[in-house]
């Protein structure tokens, strides 16, 4: 079993913020703004509101607000209205894929979702980023590998509303969707896919350092795709920024290390809900 650590979301590049650690804990991980998809900020639900609501309250420029945006990895079920049928999904395309190929990537492998996330406050009766946390790295969300699709004759007709499936009727070359398990291959408790409530644990940032150099003492030792020897400095790791997927080499302390994490820090209401 391989583990991927899969860089998603908002940061400097795209979108040009965080996304929000809400002050109950909730990683909201803000889809990147994308003119080619079909959803808008505003059709995404969060609690009695919209993504909408809370990235204007943070302050986000209303270009990015009213543009469209990417739903991918889609592991958040409450968010849209959901087909009878539908899974957790992620899709990738072009070099990030072919980089997939290359690793080998198969079923029962897991993606390990990380971005760039700041913790918010409630300041009257809003939610604002906190200026006394910094951006940084955090793991928010999991997706094991249940069926891998490559052809757009695999896919099913539920799938035809994402961005991968290629609803302007195309589908590109090296396109692939990753449908997750039913649930955990090791715990049929746990959904095969899920975001997680933060916890130190899911922080990959040193303390002190900026958010690229990371303190994962797990992967000491281990390959990891676009790194090598020289990727350690004092015991840290600089993670590099390019490349979006990350893919630690087979090796079962990373798969107890992943497998824990997941069990540890999935939100509740998921448990049971396979």
């Amino acid at each position: 079993m391989k583990v991927i650590l899969s860089r998603k979301g908002f940061d400097s590049q795209y979108g040009g913020f965080p996304s929000p650690i809400l002050p109950d804990g909730r990683i909201i991980s803000l889809p990147i703004p994308s003119e080619n998809d079909c959803f808008h900020y505003q059709d995404l639900k969060l609690d009695n509101k919209t993504y909408f609501d809370l990235m204007k309250g943070l302050g986000i420029k209303e270009d990015i607000l009213n543009t469209t945006c990417h739903v991918d990895p889609d592991i958040c079920k409450g968010i849209l209205n959901r087909h009878k049928n539908w899974k957790h999904l992620f899709g990738q395309r072009g070099a990030a894929q072919g980089h997939l190929n290359k690793q080998n990537i198969q079923e029962g492998d897991i993606f390990l979702f990380f971005g760039t996330f700041q913790k918010t406050k409630e300041d009257g009766g809003k939610i604002k980023f906190d200026s006394n946390d910094q951006p940084k790295h955090i793991i928010f969300g999991y997706l094991q590998i249940g069926k891998i699709i490559k052809n757009k004759n695999e896919a099913e007709d539920w799938m035809k509303y994402h961005s991968h499936y290629g609803h302007r009727g195309d589908w590109n070359k090296n396109n692939t969707i990753y449908v997750a398990r039913e649930s955990l291959s090791w715990n049929s408790k746990i959904p095969g896919a899920g975001v997680f409530r933060y916890d130190k644990d899911l922080l990959l940032s040193a303390e002190g350092h900026k958010k690229s150099i990371w303190n994962l003492p797990i992967l000491k030792g281990k390959k990891i795709s676009y790194h090598n020897e020289n990727s350690w400095k004092n015991g840290l790791f600089q993670s590099v920024g390019r490349g979006q997927e990350l893919v630690v080499e087979e090796n079962q302390e990373v798969e107890k290390w992943a497998k824990e994490l997941i069990e540890n820090n999935v939100i509740k209401e998921n448990v049971g809900r396979s």
